[in-house]
């Protein structure tokens, strides 16, 4: 027996998938059972993305745009805008796609939406990660996408200069369902502190309008938990002024600012300390080395001691 690679759950021996999650990974229509990877550690080197703006994990982070072959049998590097964005070990911060995927099934674990992810194995046996890309028309195209710096008029050097207020002033005035999406914003940002991420800037929150033409919160994506990489990372975007050493209290705080319920807010706290035990669960699974998972759920423990 092994592991599916998407969910990391066990399968029969001479497949790498479970059929129904490299559907939903890599869409409609069957992939082989042994799909196969045709990507080159050497060519991340001079395809990887620019990044601007301050030296965070994210900077130094690889990725580049893959497709599905014709034949479904293959991923491979897209020679124009892609559907998935697939990103391999960092040589500066170990076990990148690993911490990604944990971080991104918690999001998922405690209600927030997250696009079609997993892990792939690599030809070196090195494993990578891989995400659909939410933005991209099936027809071809993108879908309008606003993040948080365009919205503020700020350039993308300055995704590190904000706080969560004015955040929440930016959904209350563009979202088309601002209540609805105060309190996803308020959720997020709880979240963010409860894993120990400290690189949600500016850019990693935005609108989207889909086929519905409503403006709100895109799913969630590029999850991290920073303090595997950097035990003293704080929190990129403040919240009631500070970055680090944050409270229940401190986030009702926030979610009275957001216009926020407090039993709405309460609830949201809740969902997040009651799943607990189902992330503690989930970290074993996510093909972390000893170290890692161990400061995963010593931060995990510690946040939600807080909240409670």
């Amino acid at each position: 027996m092994s592991a599916c690679l998407i969910f990391l759950r066990l399968l029969d021996a001479g497949s790498r998938y479970h059929p129904a999650c490299a559907r939903g990974l890599f869409g409609r229509g069957s992939v082989s059972a042994t799909f196969d990877i045709d990507v080159r550690l050497a060519e991340m080197q001079t395809l990887g993305l620019a990044m601007v703006g301050r030296t965070s994990i994210s900077g130094v982070q690889r990725k580049i745009s893959v497709n599905v072959s014709a034949d479904r049998k293959t991923l491979q590097v897209a020679a124009g805008p892609g559907r998935h964005l697939l990103k391999p070990q960092s040589p500066v911060y170990p076990e990148l796609p690993q911490n990604e995927w944990l971080t991104m099934r918690l999001a998922e674990a405690v209600g927030i939406e997250i696009p079609p992810c997993g892990l792939v194995s690599l030809a070196d046996g090195s494993l990578a990660y891989v995400v659909r890309r939410f933005d991209r028309r099936d027809t071809g195209g993108k879908w309008r996408q606003e993040d948080f710096c365009q919205l503020a008029g700020k350039f993308a050097r300055e995704k590190y200069t904000g706080s969560a207020e004015p955040c929440a002033r930016l959904v209350r005035h563009y979202a088309s369902e601002p209540l609805i999406e105060l309190l996803e914003l308020f959720r997020r940002m709880v979240f963010s502190w409860w894993t120990g991420n400290g690189d949600m800037h500016l850019k990693n929150f935005s609108l989207l309008a889909g086929p519905d033409t409503i403006h709100r919160l895109s799913p969630a994506c590029d999850l991290l938990c920073t303090r595997l990489a950097i035990p003293d990372d704080q929190l990129a975007l403040p919240v009631g002024g500070r970055r680090n050493g944050l409270a229940r209290a401190d986030w009702l705080r926030y979610a009275e600012y957001c216009g926020i319920p407090r039993p709405a807010a309460e609830r949201v706290l809740r969902t997040i300390t009651g799943s607990l035990d189902e992330a503690l669960a989930l970290v074993p699974r996510a093909l972390l080395g000893d170290e890692a998972g161990r400061m995963s759920s010593e931060v995990l423990r510690e946040r939600s001691a807080t909240l409670e």
